[in-house]
Parts: C-alpha cells; sequence; structure tokens
C-alpha cells in the first residue's frame, strides 16, 4: 500500500548569510494507486517535496505519511528517478538493473531473475552487457524504470525523467510510462515542467506556488489513461485549464511552459 499523505510540511535550507524558504505548508493526499502530476514555476520546492516522501530529505516542519506509516528515512519499496537517472557508469546494463536488489542484499538468482524480467518489459533485453554510455538518452532512462521495475517499488518518484529528450523519444517514453502504470497500478508521482505531460501522466495534476512552495490548485483529469486521449478536444482544454492556473500565478515564460 502506498498512499502517501503529507501535511503542513514546510523545508526551509540554511545558507551560511542566508535561509531559504522552499517549502511552508504543503498539503497533500494520494490515493493508493493514483498517477499524480506536479508543475509549477522554477524554485517553487517540487523536487524538494517529492525528496520529503522519499525520506532523502528531513522536513523543518509537518509530517510525512506512506503507506500509513511516518517517513523517517529512506522506504524499501520506494523507488527515486532522478534527471541523470543515477545509473552508475562503470556497471553494464544488467549490473544496473540489479543494483538495488543486490544493496537490499537479495540472493543472485532472485537478482538476475527479476532484473531480466524488468529489462524485458522496458526492451532493453538485447543489451544487458553494455554500459551506459553506449544507450542513448531514452534507453537509459529505460534502464531506470527496469531497476524500479526490479524492486517492485509500489512508489515511484520521478524528477523530470525526461526533460532532456528529444520530442519523439519523450513521447514513447511517456507512453511506456502510461502503459507500467496502467498494467501495475502503483501509485506514482512526476514531477514536470511540461504542460502536456503532466495532462497525459496525471490522473491529478497539482499546480505548486511560486516559493515559498505550497500546493495552489487540484485538477482532476479523469481522461488520463483512456485511448487516444493525447488527440481529444477533453486533453486540450485540460491543457489550456492547467496553463490559465499557471498564468494567474505568473508562472510561464513566453514560449508557453512552467519556468
Amino acid at each position: 500500500m502506498a498512499s502517501v499523505s503529507a501535511h503542513a510540511v514546510g523545508v526551509t535550507y540554511h545558507g551560511v548569510d542566508s535561509d531559504v524558504v522552499a517549502l511552508a505548508g504543503a498539503d497533500l493526499e494520494l490515493a493508493d494507486g493514483s498517477s499524480v502530476a506536479v508543475i509549477g514555476p522554477s524554485g517553487c520546492g517540487k523536487s524538494t517535496l517529492l525528496l520529503a516522501v522519499a525520506g532523502l530529505l528531513a522536513t523543518s516542519t509537518g509530517s510525512v505519511d506512506v503507506g500509513g506509516e511516518p517517513v523517517s528515512g529512506p522506504r524499501l519499496r520506494t523507488s527515486l528517478i532522478l534527471q541523470d537517472f543515477g545509473l552508475l557508469p562503470w556497471k553494464t546494463v544488467r549490473e544496473n538493473a540489479e543494483l538495488g536488489l543486490r544493496i537490499r542484499r537479495h540472493p543472485s538468482s532472485e537478482r538476475r531473475a527479476r532484473a531480466a524480467e524488468a529489462l524485458e518489459r522496458v526492451g532493453l533485453t538485447e543489451f544487458v552487457g553494455l554500459y551506459p554510455s553506449e544507450l542513448s538518452g531514452g534507453m537509459r532512462q529505460r534502464l531506470a524504470l527496469a531497476r524500479a521495475l526490479a524492486l517492485d517499488a509500489d512508489l515511484l518518484l520521478m524528477d523530470e525523467p525526461l526533460s532532456a529528450l528529444d520530442a519523439l523519444t519523450r513521447e514513447d517514453l511517456q507512453d511506456l510510462l502510461l502503459s507500467l502504470w496502467l498494467d501495475r497500478r502503483h501509485t506514482s508521482v512526476l514531477v514536470t515542467h511540461s504542460i502536456e505531460e503532466a495532462v497525459y501522466l496525471g490522473g491529478t495534476v497539482l499546480v505548486m506556488t511560486p516559493r515559498p512552495g505550497r500546493i495552489g490548485s487540484i485538477v482532476e483529469n479523469p481522461g488520463m489513461g483512456t485511448p487516444g486521449y493525447r488527440q481529444t478536444e477533453a486533453f486540450y482544454a485540460k491543457c489550456a485549464e492547467l496553463r490559465g492556473l499557471l498564468e494567474a500565478e505568473g508562472a510561464l515564460h513566453p514560449g508557453g511552459g512552467a519556468l
């Protein structure tokens, strides 16, 4: 079970000359198995909120629970994928896929079997002996996903994992993320600067305010996950709704994406 509850979460970074309040009074309630996108201006605390939920960053105020249990450190069935994918360059595709299982001291036979199944699901079976430097950006992202799948994560946290990819590869990986969620129904939280990506992958979209961040708006997106949603009028209307909310927060640059 991977419901997420955050109550009055505040995070302050203490510097030499001054303090920076990244989050102030952020509240969050996510049901088990939900798919949520988080969008907002740069510096509003999106990544900070994700790290707090992952148990990698202590809150200054408030509390975070996952599955009804207080988060006081990293959780075994929570996986976090960052922008740089977190792959070890000196390990092969297979070894990177097994890494989390190795750290948790699973037997070698189990590690290999679970990693092999995960790599097959993301289409990397033919590349198990290669190193990350020999993979394309999209393949490295698939490998990061395979590592999360091998761990059987019930909470997948993603911090702009597709931002560095070209448009076609990005759409392909969005489709993969969606299909994995539809199949596994893990709880998914995606931080993104892309309005279209938020609408395509978030059954609920959380719009954060400028720093100090909090959840400013909660947008329900019932069409998410339906076949062909990206080409529907409902999709474009939901994108327009989000754009309006971000404009109201002063969070759009001239190109139309979130700052």
